[in-house]
């Protein structure tokens, strides 16, 4: 099996830890970077596991929905009233993004779940994901790997 990774690094965004029984639970920001660890049995003609230059699709992906934007758990309790802030202004006071889990951990997991369809469709199934690295403020981080069975 051939491996390589590629890592979009200092993207700007907020959560909010709502389980969290500190300081977590606010909404507060981080720099994050995401790494993508690709595989492949068979490189492709230029010798390549994926041709990071036609990576555009991951990228732009990534910046719509993380740059300077505020992610929440899908069942925060205050998500409706948080949503409703920017109905309410007329203006978009922050760019919200939904997902399951908005730790590192269900970050990973969440673009795991988003990236790997993505691989494949653009290798034409030759080439997958193996794994997502999220890392928070360059000091900790997480992985998602799905279990092999």
């Amino acid at each position: 099996m051939f491996t390589c990774r590629k890592t979009y690094a200092d993207i700007p965004f907020a959560h909010r830890q709502h389980r969290h029984d500190g300081h977590c639970a606010q909404i507060h920001g981080h720099n994050w970077s995401f790494t993508f660890t690709f595989g492949c049995s068979q490189l492709d003609s230029c010798g390549f596991v994926v041709d990071f230059g036609k990576l555009k699709q991951v990228k732009a992906w990534i910046d719509e929905r993380f740059d300077h934007a505020c992610l929440f758990n899908q069942d925060d309790p205050l998500l409706e009233d948080i949503l409703a802030i920017n109905e309410r202004s007329g203006i978009q006071v922050y760019q919200p993004y939904i997902v399951e889990q908005c730790s590192s951990e269900g970050l990973a997991k969440h673009l795991f779940e988003v990236v790997d369809p993505m691989i494949r469709e653009m290798t034409s199934e030759r080439a997958y994901l193996l794994a997502v690295q999220v890392v928070e403020d360059s000091r900790n981080s997480a992985t998602y790997q799905p279990s092999q069975s």
